[in-house]
C-alpha cells in the first residue's frame, strides 16, 4: 500500500517582502518567550510588510526535543497544516515544563515514553497527530530544518535572521519594538 505524498505546510505567517526567521527549540524557555511574541510582532509590523518563519532547532540536551519537533512537523502535514502546527507549538509552550527534564537529566519525565509525549501533545493541542508522526517520509522535513540551520551557522535557540542575515544581537528578551525596527530598517 502506497501512501499519499507528504506535504508539510511551511511554518510561515504573513506575506510581506521582509523575512523574519526564528530558530526555536520548542521546550527551550527562551524560545518559548520568543515564540509567544510572534503573533504580536506580526500584528505590529503588518502581514503585508513581513513574513515570519519558524525554523525548528532541535537540541539534544532538551531530551524530548526530537520527538516534539517531529510532532510539530507531523501536525504541519495535516489538513489544517500550519495552523495545526501552531496549535502544537502553543500547547508545548503553554506546558513547557511537562515536556522537560530537571537539569536536562532527571525528574518526572524519566519514565515517560515518546508515545506518552505524543498523547500529551494531542491532549493539550486538540490535534490528532499520531498517524502523521508515524510516517517515515516525515524525516525528510525534519532533516531539512536541521540542514537549513546548519548551513546558516545556527547553534543556539532562539536565533533570529532578518532577510537572510543572522542577527546575533537580537534576543528573546527584547521588546517586539526592537525586532520591528530591525525588520523595517
Amino acid at each position: 500500500m502506497s501512501q499519499q505524498p507528504l506535504h508539510a505546510a511551511p511554518l510561515s505567517w504573513g506575506h510581506g517582502p521582509r523575512t523574519f526567521e526564528v530558530f526555536i527549540e520548542p521546550t527551550c524557555p527562551f524560545s518559548v518567550r520568543a515564540f509567544n511574541k510572534l503573533d504580536a510582532l506580526l500584528k505590529q509590523v503588518g502581514e503585508d510588510n513581513v513574513t515570519v518563519k519558524i525554523r525548528l532547532q532541535s537540541q539534544p540536551w532538551h531530551l524530548f526535543s526530537g520527538v516534539i519537533t517531529r510532532c510539530i512537523l507531523a501536525a504541519s502535514t495535516l489538513a489544517d497544516g500550519k495552523n495545526a502546527a501552531h496549535k502544537v507549538l502553543q500547547a508545548v509552550a503553554d506546558h513547557r515544563e511537562e515536556f522537560e527534564f530537571t537539569d536536562h537529566c532527571s525528574g518526572p519525565n524519566m519514565h515517560t515514553t515518546p508515545q506518552q509525549i505524543i498523547e500529551r501533545i494531542e491532549q493539550y493541542s486538540g490535534v490528532q497527530l499520531a498517524e502523521a508522526f508515524a510516517r517515515p517520509a516525515l524525516q525528510t522535513e525534519i532533516k531539512w530544518h536541521s540542514k537549513y540551520a546548519r548551513q546558516n551557522g545556527i547553534h543556539v535557540s532562539p536565533t533570529f535572521m532578518v532577510n537572510g542575515l543572522v542577527q546575533a544581537d537580537l534576543g528573546s528578551g527584547d521588546d517586539i519594538e526592537v525586532w520591528a525596527q530591525r525588520i523595517l530598517a
